[in-house]
């Protein structure tokens, strides 16, 4: 498993534009020894610290049931034009989603971190808002020990069913950015990888309680670095040197 200090992440929504970015962003890790990326397809990447878990997700917490975890990352996610409507929109991002914290607690997690969205509030008229902020509420009511919701607004990256009128945002609203100060920064289109180093850096973070990322906490947390490892104690060093380790 590696250095007792490596973390084993439990992955969910790696065929996804963030979650795709995270799972590599782990894999990348020094301080994660393993990471359970948990789909409905094949991710079709080889990493010897990969183990990619083919689930049905009405199915999950029975079908991930054994597994042990440190921390829980949920990239889970739809549209409802994707989805087909509002009913199985809510079925991905909040059904889902708490049957993945479900599992993830049973594992052992003591660190949630959710990928949400910016503004999700529960009077809002955007039926998508007030599913996300359901969901993170639901979340606070479950007990980790520590929950990170990152809230982006849009993302910047490739997706393969993008629409003319999201390549067209994609391209425009980055140029809005700088033009976003003060309370309306937390609406910056961010990049999906920046998105995703965030997700690592909430997974290695020390603080307890419930904390929320907007768009300049979510480009803090995507600077995040492993922490130094300590250096071996002299009876360490003995037990190496007795075993021939180098």
């Amino acid at each position: 498993m590696g250095d007792p200090e490596d973390k084993i992440a439990l992955l969910a929504g790696g065929s996804g534009l963030v979650g795709g970015y995270a799972v590599g962003a782990i894999l990348d890790a020094p301080d994660f020894a393993r990471v359970y990326a948990v789909t409905r397809r094949p991710l079709n990447r080889e990493h010897f610290r990969l183990a990619n878990r083919i689930v049905q997700f009405d199915q999950l917490e029975s079908q991930l049931k054994g597994l042990k975890c440190h921390v829980a990352v949920c990239c889970l996610g739809t549209t409802i034009r994707a989805a087909g409507s509002q009913a199985a929109f809510r079925k991905v991002d909040f059904d889902y989603t708490l049957a993945f914290a479900r599992a993830a607690k049973a594992a052992g997690a003591q660190r949630f971190v959710l990928v949400s969205s910016v503004e999700a509030n529960s009077a809002s008229k955007n039926f998508y808002l007030r599913v996300k902020y359901e969901t993170e509420q639901a979340l606070e009511q479950m007990g980790f020990a520590a929950l990170d919701i990152l809230q982006p607004s849009l993302l910047v990256g490739w997706r393969r069913d993008m629409r003319p009128a999201e390549l067209a945002a994609q391209a425009i609203l980055p140029l809005v950015n700088p033009f976003l100060t003060g309370a309306r920064e937390r609406f910056r289109a961010i990049s999906a990888r920046t998105v995703a180093l965030a997700v690592i850096g909430a997974a290695r973070s020390a603080k307890p309680g419930v904390h929320r990322y907007t768009y300049a906490g979510i480009k803090a947390l995507s600077l995040s670095k492993p922490a130094p490892r300590p250096a071996p104690t002299q009876a360490a060093k003995g037990r190496t040197n007795q075993t021939g380790g180098r």
